[in-house]
């Protein structure tokens, strides 16, 4: 419950505590994990996706693993997409080898109106294939039974999620 300042304030201390080398190791190992399963066909590529902050973790699994994600979901990212930091989320596109699917929250999209051109730029100059939409519903509608569950726009992101694993890890 994000609007809970207790529980905010417990989350985003649990991001801010990860490194970026750990969170790209952890990406790496998960899917060591997987290919280690009998039932993985390695041949195929694995799709990543992330929720508020997930978002951004999404992008650093994608570049921690080039060669097996072909698919990044993000959804109500935020913010935390395009940064002014030197590993910011965005400048990670050009070591990927994905499709991204980035879904923006419209009450993002109002506080931070240049995010989503930064990110189509950012797109464009790596010549990466990506969808970037705002959605006509606010930060962390796509978790049911939150306070801003939409669930006309959650089913839209699920649909176009689909859409982009069934054309891009098929």
């Amino acid at each position: 419950n994000f609007s809970d300042p207790a529980t905010r304030t417990l989350l985003t201390g649990y991001r801010a505590a990860m490194s970026d080398d750990g969170i790209d190791k952890d990406a790496m190992a998960y899917i060591a994990f997987l290919d280690a399963q009998p039932q993985t066909d390695k041949r195929k590529k694995a799709g990543v996706q992330g929720y508020c902050m997930g978002g951004a973790l999404s992008f650093r699994a994608a570049a921690a693993n080039p060669t097996r994600i072909a698919a990044v979901g993000s959804f109500h990212g935020g913010n935390g997409l395009v940064t002014k930091e030197a590993d910011s989320p965005h400048l990670l596109i050009a070591k990927t080898n994905a499709t991204y699917l980035v879904c923006q929250a419209q009450n993002d999209d109002k506080n931070a109106p240049s995010v989503k051109d930064d990110l189509k730029a950012a797109f464009a100059a790596a010549k990466r294939p990506a969808t970037v939409e705002v959605y006509a519903a606010d930060h962390g509608w796509c978790v049911k039974g939150s306070a801003v569950y939409n669930e006309a726009e959650a089913e839209r992101a699920w649909s176009n999620l689909g859409a982009l694993y069934k054309t891009q890890l098929a």
